[in-house]
C-alpha cells in the first residue's frame, strides 16, 4: 500500500525498534516513507513508549543508549493512549478480537486503537495485527530487509 505524503502514521513498536536499531530494516523503513522529512511527523502511541524504555531497562542499556532513544522518540509525536476516543476504540477492538479468535497482546490493542482513533494508518513489521480487517483500521506490514 501506498501512504501519500499528507496521510497520519502511526508507528508500531517493532517500526520504531527497528529505527533506534539503524537496521537494515529501519533504513529501508526510512527510504520507504521518508520519515523524516514528512510534513505530517509521525505518530507513536505512549504504549509504544512504555514497551521501547522497558526492553531498554530490562536489557540494561546504557545511559547513552537510552539518551538516545529519548531523543528519537522526540522527532515523533507522542499520543496518549488514555484519552477517551482512545479507549472506546480499544474496548470495541478488544470485543471484535475476541470474537474473532484474536490472540494478540493488550498492547497491540491499545497501539491499534489509538491509530483508529486519530485516523491514521499503522505501520508494522509484525504480524500482531493481521487479524484486523481493513474497514476497522489500515495496517501497513513492513517486510524485514534481511
Amino acid at each position: 500500500m501506498i501512504i501519500g505524503p499528507q496521510t497520519l502514521i502511526l508507528l508500531d513498536t517493532s517500526v520504531v525498534l527497528h529505527l533506534a536499531r539503524n537496521d537494515l530494516t529501519g533504513k529501508s523503513i526510512e527510504s520507504q516513507y521518508s520519515l523524516t522529512s514528512r510534513r505530517e511527523r509521525p505518530l507513536i502511541s505512549s504504549v509504544t513508549e512504555g514497551e521501547l524504555l522497558a526492553l531498554a531497562y530490562s536489557r540494561q542499556w546504557g545511559q547513552r543508549k537510552i539518551d538516545a532513544l529519548h531523543e528519537m522518540l522526540g522527532n515523533f509525536v507522542r499520543v496518549d493512549a488514555g484519552s477517551p476516543e482512545i479507549v472506546e476504540w480499544y474496548a470495541k477492538l478488544f470485543a471484535e478480537a475476541r470474537k474473532r479468535g484474536a490472540s494478540g497482546g493488550q498492547n497491540d490493542l491499545w497501539i491499534a486503537a489509538t491509530a483508529k482513533a486519530v485516523g491514521a494508518v499503522l505501520l508494522t513489521c509484525d504480524k500482531d495485527f493481521d487479524w484486523l480487517h481493513p474497514d476497522h483500521l489500515q495496517v501497513v506490514r513492513v517486510e524485514d530487509a534481511r
